[in-house]
């Protein structure tokens, strides 16, 4: 019998119009998602408005995704963004460093051995969401720790439904941020990213707060225990931590 995801793959449909929405955020809508099923298997490709439709995702369309955490060497702080008002989905709310898709649009991410095209991807992505250089987000760089399978409506029209992979990241970067992606960003420590999650004037991406709920703090803290030479974090340094083999269903 054909998973949900298959069946919702065959009939999902992209009705509706962008034109009342942010003219670049609508142009990035014709990118192409990496379709999935439940066990992470390619099975397709869809732009994404249709992937993000909650008329689709209620059906069970599914797709990859991934979320990256960018920890500073020296202390350990994590950068989050706040996500632009611009946004069609989750605007304004804070986030992890960067959230995004690999896209079947470009050959190397659509490679799965050792999670080459998320790395590739997430590379790509703080480039053009943070203005981070490539050359400061080596692909080889990036720490595969798990992928979460998880939904979440954004509103009544739109949402995400994905297998997210979570990527960590130790480097000194660059930011320059793009403001039709990013309202704001900043680096935080353990106990102020816990107080923002008190501060009731805070909203965060549901992606993030599920990472945050169930793995970031046990990770963070491994990692802030494996210092380097010369007292610097490395996110190679979690290899092993986590069994990423399967899919972990949120």
């Amino acid at each position: 019998m054909s998973s949900p995801a298959i069946v919702a793959a065959r009939a999902a449909l992209a009705s509706i119009d962008l034109s009342k929405y942010d003219p670049e955020q609508s142009r990035l809508m014709d990118e192409r998602c990496i379709l999935v099923d439940e066990q992470d298997n390619a099975i397709g490709a869809m732009d994404k408005k249709t992937c993000h439709l909650m008329e689709n995702i209620n059906k069970g369309l599914l797709h990859r995704a991934f979320s990256a955490f960018v920890f500073r060497p020296s202390d350990g702080k994590l950068l989050l963004q706040q996500r632009a008002s611009s946004k069609i989905t989750f605007p304004d709310m804070w986030t992890n460093t960067c959230c995004s898709h690999p896209l079947d649009d470009f050959e190397e991410e659509k490679v799965e051995k050792d999670q080459s095209g998320v790395r590739h991807a997430a590379s790509r992505k703080l480039e053009h969401e943070l203005g981070i250089p490539r050359s400061q987000t080596p692909v080889d760089q990036f720490q595969y720790l798990a992928r979460i399978h998880y939904l979440a409506p954004s509103n009544d029209t739109w949402g995400e439904h994905e297998v997210d992979y979570i990527l960590f990241l130790t480097a000194d970067v660059t930011v320059t941020p793009n403001l039709n992606e990013i309202r704001e960003y900043k680096w935080v420590d353990k106990v102020e990213l816990q107080n923002m999650f008190e501060d009731s004037a805070n909203s965060f991406t549901p992606w993030f707060k599920l990472i945050a709920r169930d793995f970031l703090f046990g990770w963070w803290d491994e990692l802030l225990r494996r210092k380097g030479d010369g007292g610097l974090l490395d996110a190679k340094s979690l290899a092993g931590v986590a069994d990423g083999a399967g899919v972990i269903k949120m």
